[in-house]
């Protein structure tokens, strides 16, 4: 297609998309970029400490438009999100969808757009965890099906990709978006002196040392007989090393409602509120260890140089763990116990940094765009 300017209506839901978006719409919004780019947030995080911090810290405009969808089950959150999003879809008029990552967000408004008859872009495509028990992945695989433009962070999401029945000819590797926003922020990380200072916390932990942990993933926080022993554990190994826990909102609610607040006040594992991307960042970058089952977070450890362990028994990104910092050990409490020793004792595993995570994958992504538009200066010699 050949357009004067291509509009492009760019979707977030939820703080990784957030992380993604950043350089995406510094590209498209560049001068003699081609495009008029539009930012819509679905709401589908509506705890302003979700969503303030990020916007503020990366410098994200304010949304052009606020679905306000808000909480609630995968299939009513979906649901609204799609009904909200049809009218603004009508509103904009759209060339392209541009949807990030594999939350509710993305699915939903991925499906409008296809309906309607306008192409959708898909950014981060092709990751597999290969469990359907995940609703993560159900969103990947269907937003994958009914994308115009896939764009792959790693190689093997290609493999996936051309497995399920995607023309070569859709798929662009572009390397990591969240690489992007990491490289353009390291440089403004708030040390982890000042973090644990805010939070009134031993200063001296910045000098000891200490670990990060999140948990989000309902497979995590959402059965009791799975988080129970889960935090045992963790609050056993945080007596050897002390534990940072920033709690998702969601997560709080569930420890909570089983009544394991007094568990976690058993050791030494600092609970904390949401912490804004810079805070975080400063905090994984100094840390001795994370401990997650954040998708994003397995990225940017690798990046950093961190030793990280995943607390899943599978993961959509396995560059993390072939080539990274990354190791899976599930939650199962002595694989727990025996990764946690081998990385208090020898540093933790040694990674590199892979292929194209190099900070540039949103200039990629804008010339692929550019090049499948017709417009713009970069709609030549896309790589």
């Amino acid at each position: 297609m050949a357009l004067e300017a291509c509009k492009v209506l760019c979707v977030v839901g939820a703080r990784p998309n957030f992380i993604k978006i950043a350089p995406i719409i510094r590209v498209l919004r560049a001068p003699g970029s081609g495009f008029r780019a539009t930012l819509l947030h679905t709401g589908q995080h509506y705890d302003a400490a979700m969503k303030a911090p990020f916007f503020e810290q990366l410098d994200i405009p304010e949304p052009d438009k606020d679905l306000e969808v808000g909480s609630g089950s995968h299939a009513v959150q979906t649901a609204q999100v799609m009904m909200r999003f049809e009218q603004a879809l009508d509103e904009v008029g759209p060339d392209l969808v541009l949807v990030v990552g594999d939350v509710n967000s993305t699915i939903a408004c991925a499906l409008v757009a296809i309906k309607k008859g306008v192409p959708v872009a898909h950014v981060e495509a092709g990751l597999r965890s290969f469990d359907r028990a995940m609703p993560e992945e159900i969103n990947r695989v269907l937003t994958d099906q009914i994308s115009e433009l896939l764009f792959t962070t790693e190689r093997a999401a290609e493999v996936n990709l051309r497995r399920e029945g995607i023309a070569p000819e859709r798929i662009h590797f572009v390397g990591n978006v969240m690489i992007d926003t990491l490289m353009h922020n390291v440089g403004r990380a708030v040390p982890a002196l000042q973090v644990l200072e805010a939070q009134s916390l031993v200063p001296d932990l910045a000098n000891t040392g200490y670990g990060v942990l999140t948990l989000h993933r309902p497979s995590n926080v959402d059965d009791q007989a799975v988080l129970r022993p889960l935090l045992a554990t963790l609050v056993e190994l945080s007596r050897q090393l002390p534990v940072l826990f920033p709690v998702h909102p969601r997560t709080r609610q569930k420890i909570r409602d089983t009544g394991l607040d007094l568990l976690l006040a058993d050791g030494r594992i600092s609970v904390l509120p949401p912490l804004g991307y810079l805070e975080l960042l400063g905090l994984m970058r100094e840390a001795r260890l994370v401990l997650t089952d954040s998708g994003g977070l397995q990225e940017e450890t690798t990046a950093l140089g961190v030793p990280c362990m995943t607390l899943r028994e599978n993961t959509e990104r396995p560059v993390t763990i072939e080539e990274g910092t990354n190791l899976l050990v599930g939650t199962n409490p002595e694989k727990i116990r025996s990764a946690f020793a081998d990385v208090l004792a020898t540093g933790g595993k040694v990674g590199r940094v892979p292929e194209l995570w190099d900070g540039r994958a949103a200039e990629r992504i804008g010339r692929a765009l550019a090049r499948w538009a017709g417009v713009g200066s970069a709609s030549q010699g896309v790589s």
